[in-house]
């Protein structure tokens, strides 16, 4: 219950806190929450891979939290896969990069995929997986208020991909 409050507590704030952009690698910010993975659980062995430069014009605090949430359900969701792999890298679109965070884990079924992104709407069971099914509306509240947009692609036993944009500063609106 008090993970859970946490969460919602986490939720709210991230809708109400004021907005600071700069330009960041979020490889940089990345690679520290898959140290702080690493340190929390010496004995998984998880290939990690995250692209070398991945810019944006980002709030430093509101995107840790949003990607703590992205890469904490990677590495939650390969824990019963015998050679897990986790993936931040970037794709082109046509209105600038899509962020991605890609893993060989439960993976969803796509029927699905509106759910993801709401509160408590969880698509494995808490036996199965922890959680409070608060992580990826956070995302989206938090991707949301940088202006840009999140979806996901997965395929039940093959892993997820959730991606995300972030338009530069100075734009308006979402692409």
């Amino acid at each position: 219950m008090g993970g859970l409050i946490d969460d919602l507590l986490q939720l709210s704030r991230v809708g109400r806190a004021e907005i600071h952009r700069s330009r960041l690698n979020l490889a940089e910010i990345a690679r520290a929450i898959v140290a702080d993975l690493e340190k929390r659980e010496p004995e998984r062995r998880v290939l990690v891979d995250i692209e070398e430069l991945l810019m944006a014009d980002v709030d430093s605090r509101l995107m840790r939290v949003a990607l703590e949430n992205l890469l904490g359900n990677a590495w939650k969701f390969t824990v019963n896969v015998p050679q897990p792999h986790v993936q931040f890298t970037s794709e082109p679109t046509a209105n600038g990069p899509a962020f991605v965070v890609r893993d060989s884990g439960a993976g969803f079924d796509m029927t699905y995929v509106e759910k993801l992104f709401r509160p408590f709407q969880r698509l494995h069971s808490t036996t199965e997986f922890p959680g409070t099914g608060i992580g990826l509306a956070t995302v989206h509240r938090i991707v949301d208020r940088h202006g840009g947009r999140v979806w996901a692609q997965g395929s039940v036993g093959s892993g997820a991909a959730i991606y995300f944009t972030i338009p530069p500063m100075g734009s308006r609106g979402a692409w």
